[in-house]
């Protein structure tokens, strides 16, 4: 018997592979949707990279109730995104703020539709925001832009109307650096001290599916790692 159903959206990303594995271990039924497979999953939904979000919906609803039936999930974790700097006088501006809406807003839109329709009640939902968001990011406009439309989409999912099954939470986390591969080759000199291991990201996730030390619903909840310490700061 699994311990529940989970859904990791991007997950075969750093973090998303992580959660995978970790939650599996865990005894867990785990699904992952990405752009390719996670051969560690119970389930897979690859999305078209080119499809619309609209087109990405029906496909991604579709095939989930496929793979669920009529069993709920105790929790939908999207952990997708991405990265890209630039000001409004950058050559890419543009196109960063682009690919970052795609990357980090149409994925947690999404993930927002399949909790409202196959969460169990007092599931949770788990979005990815980002601490640098809560104020300006001139040197990164797009990233920054999606990450804080993420932060108001979580406020909003947990009010009365927002649209989750009864009694199930939104929240969101807001990491600094997450310590993963691609930031250990870009950043070789960084102070890695300060940044999140994903296992703790992982780890974390499961206590909150558990019940296990929730925040309110709609928390800001900030990754404040210091001296390789991690505490936890809500918004």
């Amino acid at each position: 018997m699994a311990a529940g159903k989970v859904l990791v959206y991007g997950g075969k990303g750093a973090l998303g592979s992580t959660c995978i594995s970790f939650l599996s271990s865990q005894k867990y039924w785990v699904g992952s949707i990405d752009l390719t497979r996670n051969d560690s999953a119970n389930a897979n939904v690859i999305v078209e990279r080119d499809a619309t979000i609209l087109e990405q919906e029906s496909q991604i609803l579709k095939e989930l109730d496929s793979v669920l039936g009529s069993e709920k999930l105790d929790a939908v974790i999207c952990v997708a995104g991405g990265w890209a700097g630039g000001s409004s006088s950058s050559d890419d501006f543009v196109k960063n703020t682009d690919l970052m809406l795609k990357q980090s807003v149409w994925s947690s839109v999404l993930a927002s539709s399949i909790a409202s329709k196959f969460l169990k009640p007092g599931g949770i939902l788990v979005l990815t925001g980002a601490k640098a968001a809560l104020g300006p990011t001139p040197g990164m406009i797009g990233y920054g832009l999606a990450k804080a439309a993420i932060h108001h989409l979580t406020k909003s999912l947990a009010e009365e109307n927002g649209g989750l099954p009864t009694g199930a939470q939104a929240l969101s986390i807001l990491p600094v650096t997450l310590d993963t591969p691609m930031n250990r080759k870009w950043m070789p000199k960084a102070d890695t001290s300060t940044w999140t291991p994903l296992e703790f990201v992982a780890e974390l996730f499961s206590k909150w599916i558990k019940n296990e030390e929730r925040p309110p619903n709609g928390s800001l909840v900030q990754l404040n790692t210091k001296e390789n310490k991690t505490t936890l700061e809500f918004e």
